[in-house]
């Protein structure tokens, strides 16, 4: 009889742990979608402020952008360069493009290598 009760008990304890991990990962999937969701609306402004001039709001090149022979972000030439190259990238400058591995954070780089990607997917 007493095997029964401690094997109940565990059944339920075990039952209400697995609800708890359920939630807790339901809860935390809510928590980094919304995140990203965050992220998404501020990586976009951060295109805006910093890189649109030169790069169009869409990926595909501004006038100025455009006369200084800029690729299209949305490009699969430009989609299938590794995140790395990208940050590279964004961080030192290339051709006319300036460096901005001084007036941005790491985070701000990842968050529009990430944008670029999301440019790409767009077209």
């Amino acid at each position: 009889m007493r095997l029964n009760k401690t094997r109940n008990s565990v059944v339920r304890t075990s039952a209400i742990l697995g609800a708890l991990a359920v939630a807790a990962l339901a809860l935390t999937g809510s928590i980094l979608r919304a995140e990203g969701a965050h992220d998404s609306a501020a990586s976009a402004t951060l295109f805006r402020s910093k890189c649109a001039m030169c790069h169009g709001a869409d990926g595909a090149g501004s006038e100025v952008g455009k006369s200084l022979n800029i690729p299209d972000l949305r490009s699969p030439a430009v989609q299938k360069l590794p995140d790395a190259e990208l940050v590279e990238i964004i961080s030192n400058g290339k051709g006319g493009m300036p460096s901005f591995k001084n007036s941005l954070s790491a985070d701000q780089i990842h968050a529009l290598v990430m944008h670029v990607r999301s440019l790409g997917r767009k077209k």
